[in-house]
């Protein structure tokens, strides 16, 4: 049980009627596809651009892939742009008591692992835009909780796992709106609210929301 806004919330979903959504769920799969690959397709001349400069500062691959858990406990490999150096895997144990968001997840604000291209990909969100792919393949949605890690998963209770329920997104509720300036109990709550009150209408609100935060800035990290 948790305390938001000085009320207590508990939210429990019905797994039965979420799945029964048909219509809702067909259209956002077709909205998915055909707007991740018009996404791609207009947005190719900045990719490439990123993907030169990832190249210039710190040779290396310039993708980065990573497993992540997505509906009904799913894994697939989510792409990003590579925002940190080569070995920064390896170094996440050093920095892990230095770790600035409570429960599963690790925040960082100033990550000696960021790359200087890294840094301004991750304040517009940018590093995020190889995951139209994961869309366009239907591992994700464009709207919908962030996909967590495995390592994340396994310190979930019942209640954090509800996030599960849906196909996971590049964008939602929590992050075009709080995002990082919330701990781990207020990000379940609000992928929660967005279950309880999706809708195409609102995936489309909260998409025009995000491309707002990317064209104007925000505390991504």
């Amino acid at each position: 049980m948790e305390k938001i806004g000085g009320t207590v919330s508990m939210k429990k979903l019905d797994r039965e009627n979420i799945n029964k959504r048909y219509i809702y769920h067909f259209f956002k799969r077709v909205f998915d596809f055909f707007a991740s690959l018009v996404g791609l397709i207009l947005l190719s001349p900045l990719l490439l651009y990123i993907a030169f400069r990832i190249h210039k500062e710190d040779r290396g691959p310039v993708f980065y892939s990573q497993t992540r858990v997505g509906k009904d406990g799913k894994e697939f490999e989510m792409y990003k742009f590579r925002s940190m150096i080569v070995d920064a895997d390896k170094k996440l144990a050093e920095l892990k008591s230095q770790n600035e968001v409570e429960g599963p997840m690790f925040k960082m604000k100033e990550d000696p692992r960021i790359t200087k291209i890294g840094k301004f990909i991750r304040k517009h969100s940018f590093d995020e835009l190889p995951q139209l792919l994961n869309v366009l393949k239907g591992d994700m949605s464009l709207v919908g909780p962030r996909p967590p890690l495995p390592s994340e998963v396994a310190q979930y209770t019942d209640y954090d796992k509800q996030r599960l329920l849906v196909v996971p997104g590049c964008t939602g509720l929590w992050q075009a709106t709080v995002r990082n300036s919330v701990g781990f109990s207020e990000m379940v709550e609000l992928d929660l609210e967005y279950i309880q009150k999706s809708g195409f209408f609102y995936d489309l609100y909260l998409i025009f929301l995000t491309v707002k935060i990317v064209l104007f800035s925000n505390d991504a990290y």
